[in-house]
């Protein structure tokens, strides 16, 4: 009896101990958000000179949560050009849409923005991501 009433007692500091040690990384499943806005400039066919700017209207955005890989998320933007990524943990992501390279390349290119996240409640504010079509 006495043998397992230690046990026990070491079961439960054991997890005491190790609860405080688990932590959530950025990412779904809080209360925060990320807000922003995409605007384009666009280029003539031959990509030498700017024909105009405005705001990307139902452009993809993309956001990866901390050391992830891979993108955790995506929504489009809305007629304004305005994006937000809801419902979300504190911590470090990264936000992105894909740029056409305008005169100089043709190959999509990441243009990215690092966020942190400091508390339960934020709202974050991205900026402006300046993509070329």
């Amino acid at each position: 009896m006495r043998l397992l009433k230690t046990l026990l007692l070491s079961l439960f500091c054991i997890a005491l101990i190790s609860f405080p040690s688990c932590k959530k990384e950025a990412g779904e499943g809080g209360q925060a958000s990320v807000t922003g806005k995409v605007w384009i400039e666009r280029f003539n066919t031959t990509g030498t000179s700017s024909v105009g700017e405005y705001a990307a209207a139902y452009e993809d955005v993309y956001i990866i949560y901390g050391d992830d890989a891979t993108y955790g998320d995506r929504v489009e933007t809305n007629p304004d050009g305005i994006f937000e990524f809801k419902y979300l943990r504190p911590g470090k992501c990264r936000i992105y849409a894909y740029s056409e390279g305008g005169s100089i390349s043709t190959n999509r290119q990441a243009v990215i923005k690092d966020v942190e996240i400091s508390s339960k409640k934020q709202s974050v504010d991205a900026g402006t991501i300046e993509i070329v079509k």
